[in-house]
């Protein structure tokens, strides 16, 4: 198989996940507050144009398959923060690589809000956003010139990345908070880097964690 034909047929199983991750989070959010519970494979995989069998081939639970934009997304951040040029400070970089995908296009802002009020869907987005953490600090000692294997910072700072994204998600979901998720996410982006050494960050140190 050439590489054409392989990067097709990769195409092509990327849009097959994404079709199904799609009507799995449509669906839920449909049958309104417990709609997990409502929702079968069967409804999925109609939804998504393709057979229970196509499904359970992609996905192991429904959690699975309504955090799947997540998880895919996490597993893209090492490669975007690695597309940053490289004369690019860190922070700046990883603010940068990191808004950009996480917020084009935008979060549904209803699919968002039932993941994050629904314990076992809440249980599955926070591992798909850990999946973020190992790429990433990858991605980070590569820049900074250290080791994720001996170091510290690398995956410390990933952890507190990945976190970060987690918390600017509730914020934006708060009542009354009406900034673009991207403003909310570069804010709390900005937190990480405050505390940062300044070796490895550009932002000032503050506050109690700033010594």
């Amino acid at each position: 198989m050439n590489d054409d034909a392989m990067d097709l047929r990769t195409r092509n199983k990327q849009a097959t996940r994404e079709a199904i991750g799609h009507a799995a989070l449509r669906l839920a959010i449909e049958q309104g507050p417990n709609g997990l519970a409502l929702v079968r494979v069967h409804d999925i995989a109609s939804a998504a144009g393709v057979s229970p069998r196509t499904y359970n081939n992609y996905f192991s639970s429904r959690e699975e398959a309504i955090c799947a934009f997540q998880a895919d997304q996490s597993r893209r951040v090492g490669q975007a923060l690695r597309s940053r040029p490289s004369a690019e400070p860190l922070e700046e970089a990883v603010i940068a690589a990191v808004t950009e995908l996480y917020t084009d296009p935008e979060p549904d802002r209803a699919g968002l809000a039932m993941i994050m009020s629904t314990p076992a869907l809440e249980g599955e987005a926070l591992k798909a956003f850990s999946m973020a953490e190992g790429p990433l600090a990858e991605a980070i000692a590569e820049r900074t010139g250290t080791d994720p294997r001996r170091d510290l910072f690398p995956p410390v700072m990933a952890a507190a990345v990945a976190g970060a994204i987690r918390v600017a998600g509730r914020h934006w979901l708060q009542p009354g908070v009406t900034g673009s998720f991207a403003t909310i996410l570069r804010s709390a982006l900005s937190c990480v880097f405050t505390a940062a050494p300044a070796t490895h960050g550009s932002g000032e140190a503050g506050g109690d964690g700033g010594n």
